[in-house]
This record gives structure tokens, sequence and C-alpha cells, in this order.
């Protein structure tokens, strides 16, 4: 019953994110057939991820933020520019508040740098990236529970870091 009922969701996704595609692509001066790709990707991710999502806030906006970064990972790959993009769509795939962005991402890789090489990949893996367990250990050759323990005592001393206890 439940996967009868998630297919029917992806089922009604499928437009939406079509429609969403092609208007940016479109404003963008790209190929229309690029949105397929896009939505097959936006729903691969969404179905591999739907772990990270909170049943208790809306599914638009998580889904949306998924689709944005699907678009914006894309125009990378094939080197689009921001000059290719409308003026009133490029603060859309501009990073919101890249100071506040920055700084994060500083701190996180100072705090990350002070754990061994084995618990950072971990924790990259499955926090920053939001690959699942089974993903990670794929990824980095580690046994699911070495995954898991590794987060999980990594996660540990960057908490005491982070408070102080550790510097």
């Amino acid at each position: 019953m439940a996967g009868a009922r998630r297919r029917a969701q992806v089922e009604r996704l499928g437009p939406h994110l079509r429609a969403y595609f092609k208007g940016k692509l479109a404003r963008s001066g790209r190929a229309a057939p690029e949105a397929e790709d896009l939505v097959q990707e936006t729903l691969m991710a969404v179905h591999t991820r739907r772990h990270t999502y909170d049943v208790g806030q809306p599914v638009t906006p998580w889904l949306y933020a998924i689709a944005r970064y699907k678009l914006i990972d894309h125009l990378r790959r094939t080197r689009a520019s921001l000059a290719d993009v409308p003026v009133e769509d490029a603060s859309e795939l501009v990073a919101r508040d890249d100071h506040a962005a920055v700084e994060s991402t500083l701190d996180v890789e100072r705090l990350l740098g002070h754990l061994p090489g084995k618990m950072q990949q971990a924790i990259r893996a499955m926090k920053v990236e939001g690959l699942s367990v089974a993903e990670a250990a794929t990824r980095s050759g580690m046994s699911e529970s070495a995954i898991k323990v590794s987060v999980h005592r990594g996660l540990k001393a960057l908490a005491a870091l982070a408070g102080g206890k550790g510097e």
C-alpha cells in the first residue's frame, strides 16, 4: 500500500518538476530536453534522500530545494555561466547569504580537521552529503557498522570541540 501511494506521489511530482525545469532552462537559453534529465535526477535524489525529509515539515520546499541544487549542478556540469542566466533568475541560482555559508563551511572544516580521516570521511558522506549508511560504506570501503561507529564517535568529538572542551 505504501509503495503504491509513494509511486502516485512521484507521478504527481513529475509534471511540476518538468514545468519548473523547462521554465528555468528556457530563461537561460537552454534546451527543454535537458529538463527531462533533471526531472529524473531530482526524482532519484528524492528517493535516495527520502530519509532526510522531516514529515513534520511541508514537502514542497524540501522538494524544490533538491530541484534547485540539481539545476545548479547541471548548469555547472554543462559549463553554463551566470552570464547565460537572465538577471531576474540569477539571484535564485546564487546561494543566499554566501558570507554565512562560507563561515559555516569553514567552521565545519576546521572542526572536522581535528578528527581522524575515516571519521571525517564518514561524517562528510552522511551528514554533509546526506548519503545513507550503505552508500557511505560503499564509497569508503568501510563496513556499515564501522560507518555508524565513526559517525557516532566523530559527532561526539565534534560536540566536545565545538563546546570548547577539545581545543
